[in-house]
């Protein structure tokens, strides 16, 4: 039966370009790729280890000779970059293990180049995995080489932090590493691991800031997958107030002042908005992280039969991409790139 069109002056009709499937292919303004996506690793002591990480389906804790073929099979699946995380053997109150040149991540960054040479390596740089407080640096404490009387006990120290952070960096920038990504929103982390890659000639690895990184409850899966969750406290001291909007343009002005090569928001899916503010006022290349908690509910969800689990994904990767991220760390990273064919 053919529309009856007469007495309808308004002929416009959006439905014509969604008709088929050809047709929406051909109109469709946010195209995904593989080439938009950073897979997160997490790699242990240990030789033949996979352990998995009961709330993240399908994610692991890989030794560093199983993350070398995780590697491989990444880079064959077009997969550009990869990001890690350590879990040490023995943990301090500095974190000694991501600034020792045998720790866990600069054994894992030589272990990829060597396995896949053309595999960018993003070292995610932070301390909470590395102390045995669980915060992302030197806690004023009695027990410690920097305790101060005048703050509070349990006050994270910026500046002795940015001491170990530009240690580190240039541990695993010597490793191999090809990116430096400080994650601890301590004031002035750009500045100083910039300054300290130039200083010990590594002027070429790029820093990629969190530049405006929440203190997020999506981030739960994640402490038990890097063994991190802080033994008192929070990290609301130094991580942002999801309440705040306008601060992150702040945080983020200071990070590209202070030298930072790419930015990013984390998490994504809820701050998407922070990541379109990001996209409009800056032209650096912009990351998101869908974190262990967007990629757990959407399982979950699945799980139960309440939605469809590779669609939903893909329109969450999708959004992000259409927010203003030119990267997407997601641990869908492998399955996506399947799924898209």
């Amino acid at each position: 039966m053919t529309e009856k069109t007469e007495n309808r002056p308004l002929t416009i009709r959006p439905r014509r370009l969604r008709l088929s499937t050809g047709i929406r292919r051909m109109v469709r303004e946010t195209i995904v790729t593989p080439d938009d996506f950073i897979a997160p690793l997490f790699v242990r002591f240990g030789e033949d280890e996979k352990r998995p990480i009961a709330s993240m389906p399908g994610q692991f804790q890989l030794s560093v000779d199983k993350l070398a073929e995780e590697a491989k099979d990444i880079a064959d699946l077009g997969i550009p970059a990869v990001i890690l995380f350590g879990i040490p053997e023995h943990k301090d109150w500095c974190g000694t293990d991501n600034f020792s040149k045998e720790g866990i991540v600069p054994q894992a960054i030589r272990a990829i180049k060597e396995a896949a040479p053309d595999l960018v390596v993003i070292s995610d740089m932070c301390f909470c995995e590395y102390t045995d407080h669980g915060h992302c640096g030197i806690i004023n404490m009695p027990d410690n080489d920097h305790y101060n009387p005048e703050l509070p006990e349990g006050y994270l120290l910026n500046d002795p932090t940015l001491e170990l952070l530009e240690q580190a960096s240039v541990v695993h920038a010597e490793a191999g590493a090809d990116i430096i990504a400080p994650s601890g929103m301590i004031d002035g982390m750009v500045a100083a691991i910039r300054q300290a890659l130039d200083n010990n000639h590594q002027s070429q690895v790029a820093v990629m800031s969190y530049a405006a990184k929440y203190s997020s409850g999506f981030y739960g899966p994640f402490r038990d997958a890097a063994e991190s969750p802080p033994s008192f406290g929070d990290r609301s001291q130094y991580q942002m107030d999801p309440a705040n909007r306008r601060e992150a343009l702040k945080e983020i002005a200071l990070d590209v002042e202070q030298g930072a090569d790419m930015l990013m928001v984390k998490p994504a899916l809820p701050y998407l908005d922070i990541l379109s503010d990001l996209r409009r006022h800056y032209d650096l290349p912009t990351s998101a992280y869908q974190v262990s908690g967007e990629f757990a509910m959407i399982h979950a969800a699945a799980e139960r039969g309440w939605l469809d689990l590779e669609r939903t994904a893909l329109e969450s990767i999708t959004s992000i991409k259409r927010a203003g991220a030119d990267m997407i760390i997601t641990y869908f990273a492998k399955d996506a790139v399947k799924w898209m064919g």
